[in-house]
């Protein structure tokens, strides 16, 4: 309970911080895919199939308009660069009508994928990385849908000093409707907490995120080392057969500020 608190208390100041100083650095320019690695289920490395990720008047937009049908091709854009310490932020929004055959549990659903497996290890037919999802939903005109709640492809986590094994467990965020602009940020600290964040509201809290459980097909077993901590890794976002588009990913990295905590 000691070490849990003084986690929580650190992850508090360490939020503080980069939230007062503002540090952001760009991830996604504004003009192109610079920096940005495609996998898509069912095709090769940096195959874009359909254009499925593109910018559009500075937006990082995840289109189907060249889909005749969803098929299960599952698709994630990766940033080059692996982090262990940081806050992330991405500013998104649902547009427009999901593609024929996308899954009824995708219907304006996407994610941010954390401490993701590298892309260049996923195999062609592999569906979603092991990863950590700060899963992304949107609601309509009527009716209660959350967003930034847990997913766990290949993973679990520990919720109030217990291994959590169920795939995926709601937020206590409000319902954002239509087409409407939402700011979600995500704390990681490395292999100890992450804490999701929307709009400013913390709504939830999670701890040690690690290899483990189900929701992951057609990977390499080799990689799926059960019960290792997950201290670092890629971070990608989704494509899962509803239009979504990004106006903002951007990054405080953490690392040296975290560890200087810790000394």
């Amino acid at each position: 309970m000691k070490n849990l608190l003084v986690l929580l208390f650190t992850l508090f100041t360490i939020t503080s911080f980069a939230q007062d100083k503002r540090k952001w650095k760009q991830l996604f320019n504004g003009k192109n895919l610079k920096g940005w690695t495609v996998k898509i289920s069912g095709h090769e490395l940096n195959d874009n199939y359909g254009n499925t990720f593109r910018v559009e008047d500075g937006k990082l937009v995840v289109s189907y308009d060249q889909y005749t049908a969803f098929n299960n091709q599952f698709g994630h854009i990766f940033y080059k660069t692996p982090y262990s310490y940081y806050l992330l932020a991405v500013e998104y929004r649902f547009v427009g009508e999901q593609v024929a055959g996308g899954p009824g549990w995708a219907y304006k659903n996407s994610g941010i994928m954390l401490h993701c497996q590298p892309p260049s290890t996923m195999l062609k037919d592999q569906d979603f990385p092991i990863s950590i999802e700060d899963q992304l939903l949107g609601g309509d005109s009527t009716g209660e849908r959350t967003t930034c709640n847990l997913c766990t492809p290949g993973t679990n986590v520990e919720m109030d000093g217990k291994l959590f094994t169920p795939h995926c467990i709601n937020s206590r965020s409000k319902t954002f409707r239509n087409e409407e602009w939402v700011r979600a940020e995500v704390l990681v600290l490395g292999d100890s907490v992450i804490k999701q964040i929307v709009n400013g509201d913390t709504v939830l809290v999670y701890q040690k995120p690690q290899i483990g459980g189900g929701a992951v097909n057609n990977y390499d077993p080799a990689l799926k080392k059960d019960g290792q901590l997950l201290k670092s890794g890629y971070i990608s976002l989704q494509s899962e057969s509803h239009p979504v588009e990004f106006r903002k990913v951007e990054i405080i990295d953490l690392e040296k500020q975290y560890r200087k905590k810790r000394k």
